[in-house]
């Protein structure tokens, strides 16, 4: 007996997966749904892998709904809800992979997130909740259970000693573990985590669209960190040998007993090159943020609403009073008093459409890596943008590409909405359906501002290639592009302007102080992690940074006008 309860307590600390809901309808033939978590905890922001299984072995079909709400864990505020249906037919299992959107990181809540499932419909119901909570400013990390079995418990107490002077402490906890044999194939799932630490044999034994999964967020920004108790190279584990877009990847050794020195594993997450995204959420657009300094800002027009409401007054007060119901004919009150407050609030409208107009207007700035090479084909995206809106008839809008999507808090004004502190409240529901993204709630809200940042990983011919011309090159890309520059293998620096798709240019030698300058101007202009992708990428040999205006962005609610997409684009000359 106590050998079957050492085993089981061992089965449980080393399971890096978590059922939140398992629900059996019928025992006699093992009729259950069962939901089960592909990490153990979720990320602040971005999505949660869920994997959904239904065994039906009874005689008639079976249909089952799955509504999730993810909110900070101590508050209601800041909401995002999901919902999820599935029909499995008569004496079938289906086991399905989905993606539950999180609600966004705050730093007025220490990162905090708890994610409730509920299940409905012909086989039962059943309620559970899974949580997390981080320090504020900790790099969220992902740990395979490999390494988190003999390593969490003093990765636990470095990060805790590292942290415990933050006044938003977290719950001391350094990551959250998964299984390499279970990942999911999409790189959304990996999209609020920072780091993914594992080991070569992990990595092995990942399937291979969970490699290319871990890859696209690599190449977005992400830390690949892989642990090799031999000699394994980048080229024998089949990761890319040179520079990765934005991310980074390390390979390190390690003993044979898998043991980590805590103090260097937690020194490396948070010295890595790019800034940790709950970090960068809650602190880049607060201040001085480029774009929305670059949009400008709206003085709200007192004096005309200060007029109205004066001669509402006087209408509403002497004249009803003494003109339209004057003594002997105050009966009248109950007929003017409401037609002169229908008639004041007919021109308050009024003025306010006047002044704001329907729908908004914004600008964007898209810092994009394309991979022609390796047969990728992909392009790795970031988008920043602001918009200030006037009178919107609606606030639900679809977004056709799939993406992580999270508003940013910017600083506190009359027309700002999502602000830093824990005042900030808002319902940002988001709907994967179909390749798709429906978005409701407050993402965009009437006469305010709003920030928002996407990241999308697209399928793209785009590229920049040399041709049998020497010194002559091709765009392949379907719009024009403004300015080019192009470091060579020798690091001469080159440009060429006014670029368009499918006719050949030349590239004039120009020294780097009339390449550089005009570079860090670009990188200037994003929040500041987006300037640390684009001043780590703008220097590599061989490759190309395009400014254009011309490249479209992704698009959000279809009532935004965006005056300006400024894009710039790097990658590896082909």
């Amino acid at each position: 007996m106590l050998r079957y309860l050492l085993f089981l307590a061992l089965a449980l600390q080393v399971s890096a997966q978590e059922t939140m809901i398992r629900e059996v309808f019928d025992p006699a033939t093992d009729t259950h749904v069962e939901v089960l978590a592909l990490f153990s905890k979720p990320s602040p922001g971005g999505y949660f892998p869920v994997r959904v299984k239904i065994a039906n072995n009874l005689r008639g079909d079976r249909t089952i709904q799955l509504d999730f709400d993810s909110k900070a864990t101590y508050s209601d505020e800041l909401q995002t809800a999901s919902s999820f249906a599935f029909t499995a037919a008569a004496g079938k299992t289906v086991t399905r992979d989905i993606l539950v959107p999180i609600c966004p990181p705050h730093e007025g809540y220490g990162s905090s997130v708890n994610i409730t499932a509920k299940l409905s419909g012909s086989l039962g119901n059943g309620v559970n909740s899974i949580q997390s909570s981080t320090d504020a400013n900790q790099p969220v990390v992902l740990l395979s259970e490999a390494l988190f079995t003999p390593n969490a418990s003093t990765l636990d107490s470095e990060i805790r000693t590292k942290f415990s002077g933050s006044s938003r402490s977290g719950s001391g906890e350094f990551a959250a573990k998964f299984d390499p044999k279970q990942v999911p194939d999409d790189w959304l799932a990996f999209s609020g985590y920072d780091s993914v630490i594992m080991t070569d044999t992990d990595w092995s034994n990942i399937p291979p669209g969970g490699r290319n999964a871990i890859l696209s967020w690599n190449r977005l920004g992400g830390q690949l960190v892989i642990y090799s108790s031999g000699s394994s190279t980048a080229a024998e584990l089949g990761l890319p040998a040179a520079e990765t877009s934005f991310g980074t990847i390390v390979i390190q050794s390690i003993p044979s007993s898998l043991k980590l020195n805590a103090p260097e594993v937690v020194k490396l997450v948070t010295r890595s090159p790019a800034k940790p995204q709950q970090v960068s959420l809650g602190k880049d657009f607060q201040h001085a943020w480029p774009l929305q300094i670059h949009f400008g800002a709206q003085e709200f027009r007192y004096a005309l609403f200060v007029i109205v409401l004066i001669i509402f007054g006087i209408l509403v007060g002497p004249v009803n009073l003494f003109v339209f119901a004057k003594s002997g004919q105050r009966h009248k009150l109950f007929i003017t008093t409401p037609l002169i407050s229908l008639a004041a609030s007919l021109v308050l409208i009024a003025l306010i459409i006047v002044q704001d107009g329907f729908g908004g207007n914004g600008m964007r700035r898209v810092l994009m890596e394309v991979r022609p090479d390796s047969g990728v084909n992909a392009a790795y995206l970031h988008q920043e943008q602001f918009c200030r809106t006037g009178v919107l008839t609606r606030s639900n809008f679809t977004i056709t590409t799939p993406c992580k999507l999270q508003p940013v808090a910017i600083a506190a004004s009359r027309w700002a909405r999502y602000t830093d502190g824990s005042g900030s409240k808002g319902t940002f529901n988001l709907q994967p359906a179909d390749g798709k993204l429906q978005a409701s709630g407050d993402w965009f809200q009437s006469r305010s501002e709003h920030g928002h940042v996407l990241s999308a990983v697209v399928s793209t011919r785009g590229r920049i290639e040399k041709t049998d011309t020497p010194d002559t090159y091709l765009s392949t890309f379907e719009f024009p592009i403004d300015t080019l520059f192009y470091l060579d293998e020798a690091k001469q620096w080159h440009r060429a302007d006014n670029i368009t798709a499918g006719k050949r240019f030349t590239l004039t030698p120009v020294d780097a102080s009339m390449a550089l300058p005009a570079l860090t101007t670009e990188a200037n202009a994003y929040a500041n992690r987006n300037k640390q992708f684009l001043l780590g990428a703008m220097n590599r040999p061989g490759h190309f940074v395009a400014i254009t205006p011309h490249a479209p962005g992704i698009d959000t609610n279809p009532g935004i006008h965006w005056k300006e997409t400024h894009t710039v684009i790097t990658g590896p000359v082909m």
